[in-house]
C-alpha cells in the first residue's frame, strides 16, 4: 500500500521521531510505499512534503492552542480561529493525500498530545470527509499534562483528541495509557510498546570512538562517563543523575547531557547546572555535538549518539515519567549497565519483563551508591546482563512484535481482499 505518515515534527531526538523512523523501516521492509507530511522533517527523510504550518511553533496555531487552554479566553473566538486555521491546512492535506493516491494513513500523534489543535482537527476533517483507513499512533495523551487539564473548548478535544471514527484504528504505546484511553474515552487501542532492531548484531565497545570522546571532554583514562542520553526537560528527572554522579565521589567525573534542552524552555538546565554546581559534579551539555544516528553514521554534528553509548561507562534514566522509553532500549541494544527510576510504565510494562537494571525509587540511596559501585568493579557482572537484557529485549521490543502488531492492524483496516 501507499500509506502516508502525518506529524507536527519528524525531526531532532523527541521519541516520536525516532519511533516514527522505526515504523517506517519497518513498513518499507513489508513492502509499503510511505510519505510523509509534517511541519518539520528532517533532512535525509524521503519523500516527504513539508508544511510549515503544522508544526506546532507555528504563530498562529501557538497562540490558539495556548488560548485553548487559558480559562479567561473567550471560547467561541477560541472555537473560530481553530476552525479557521483547520480550514486553511485541510486543502494543503487533501492535495497530499491525491498527488500521492495514499491508500492509508498514520497519524503520528497529532491527535493525542494537542501541542497544535487546528491540525489535530484538520486531520479529523480529513479522514472522516475521505473515510480514509487510519492509524492514530497515540505517544502520550493529553489527560497525562497538568498543563492541559483546562480546556475552554473541551468539544475540540473530545472530536479530535483522539477521534472516534470507524475507518481509524488506535495504537497506544503502553498498557496504562491503553486503559486511560478505554477509560476515558471508551476507545479500544493495540498496545505496540516502543521497540529497537535488536536483530543487528549487538556493537563491540570501540577504544578508539571511547578515547575521542573522552579527550573532547578533556577526560583522563580513570575518569567515570555518565550518559544521560535524553531531551532536557524537567520530567526526565536529571537532577537525580547529577546526585548519583555527585555520591560516587569521582573527581574525574563526568556527566554528558546528549539532547537538547528548550522545548519546555530552559529554566530547568539552569537549574541543574547550578545543582551540578553544588554537588561537585562536572555537567557537559553537549547536544549541539550530538545528533541522531541511523546505522551509527553522524548526520552533520561532531557525533551520533551511537558514540555516546560505545563510550559510555554508565547510563542514567531517572525518568519521573515516560510513555515508554526510547533511550532506556538504546542501553540495551549496547549493553550499557543503566540506573533507571521505577516510572510508573516501567513498572507496568518493562520490569516484569526480568532485565537486570540498577532500579531506583525516586531517590539515590546510599545502597544505590554501592549497588553502582559494586556493578561498576564487576566487568564479569557487566556482560552477562548485557547478554541477559539483549535477549529479554529481541523477544519482548524488537521489530519482530511491531511488524506483528502493523501488519495485524492493517489487515482490518484493509482487508486483502477489498
Amino acid at each position: 500500500m501507499k500509506i502516508g505518515i502525518a506529524a507536527t515534527r519528524l525531526a531532532g531526538v523527541d521519541g516520536v521521531t525516532f519511533e516514527t523512523a522505526k515504523w517506517e523501516a519497518v513498513l518499507v521492509k513489508m513492502g509499503h510505499q510511505l510519505r510523509l507530511c509534517a511541519g518539520e522533517v528532517d533532512a535525509l527523510r524521503y519523500q516527504a512534503r513539508l508544511v510549515p504550518p503544522m508544526h506546532f511553533t507555528w504563530p498562529p496555531a501557538a497562540r490558539v492552542t495556548a488560548a485553548a487552554f487559558d480559562p479567561d479566553s473567550d471560547p467561541v473566538a477560541v472555537r473560530a480561529e481553530i476552525d479557521r486555521l483547520a480550514d486553511l491546512l485541510l486543502p494543503v492535506l487533501h492535495d497530499w493525500v491525491d498527488r500521492n493516491a495514499l491508500d492509508a494513513l498514520i497519524v503520528e500523534n497529532a491527535w493525542a498530545i494537542p501541542m497544535q489543535l487546528p491540525l489535530g482537527v484538520a486531520l479529523r476533517r480529513l479522514v472522516q470527509e475521505r473515510e480514509l483507513p487510519t492509524i492514530g499512533h497515540h505517544h502520550d495523551y493529553w489527560w497525562e499534562r497538568d498543563r492541559f487539564a483546562t480546556c475552554v473548548v473541551p468539544e475540540v478535544l473530545d472530536a479530535a483528541f483522539p477521534p472516534n471514527l470507524p475507518y481509524v484504528r488506535h495504537a497506544s504505546i503502553n498498557s496504562l495509557a491503553a486503559h486511560s484511553l478505554r477509560e476515558r474515552r471508551g476507545l479500544e487501542s493495540t498496545v505496540i510498546p516502543n521497540v529497537f532492531d535488536f536483530d543487528k548484531p549487538r556493537p563491540r565497545r570501540s577504544p578508539a570512538v571511547r578515547r575521542r570522546l573522552r579527550s573532547e571532554l578533556g577526560m583522563n583514562e580513570k575518569g567515570l562517563l555518565v550518559v544521560q542520553p535524553t531531551r532536557v526537560v524537567p520530567r526526565k528527572g536529571i537532577e537525580l543523575a547529577i546526585e548519583l554522579v555527585g555520591r560516587l565521589n569521582d573527581p574525574d567525573a563526568v556527566l554528558l547531557i546528549t539532547s537538547p534542552a528548550g522545548d519546555e524552555g530552559l529554566d530547568y538546565l539552569v537549574q541543574l547546572e547550578r545543582f551540578a554546581e553544588r554537588h561537585k559534579v562536572r555537567l557537559a551539555y553537549a547536544a549541539d555535538r550530538f545528533a541522531p544516528d541511523f546505522e551509527g553514521k553522524p548526520l552533520g554534528p561532531a557525533h551520533s549518539l551511537h558514540d555516546a553509548y560505545l563510550a559510555a561507562d554508565l547510563i542514567t534514566y531517572p525518568s519521573l515519567y515516560e510513555g515508554f522509553g526510547n533511550a532506556l532500549l538504546e542501553a540495551l541494544f549496547y549493553g550499557v549497565p543503566v540506573v533507571v527510576n521505577r516510572y510508573p510504565v516501567y513498572v507496568a510494562d518493562i520490569a516484569p519483563l526480568g532485565l537486570k537494571l540498577v532500579e531506583i525509587d525516586g531517590e539515590i540511596t546510599d545502597a544505590t551508591v554501592a549497588d553502582v559501585r559494586s556493578l561498576l568493579a564487576n566487568p564479569d557482572r557487566i556482560r552477562a546482563n548485557a547478554r541477559h537484557n539483549f535477549e529479554i529485549a529481541q523477544r519482548h521490543l524488537g521489530y519482530g512484535i511491531l511488524r506483528r502488531k502493523l501488519g495485524k492492524l492493517l489487515r482490518e483496516l484493509v482487508p486483502t481482499d477489498a
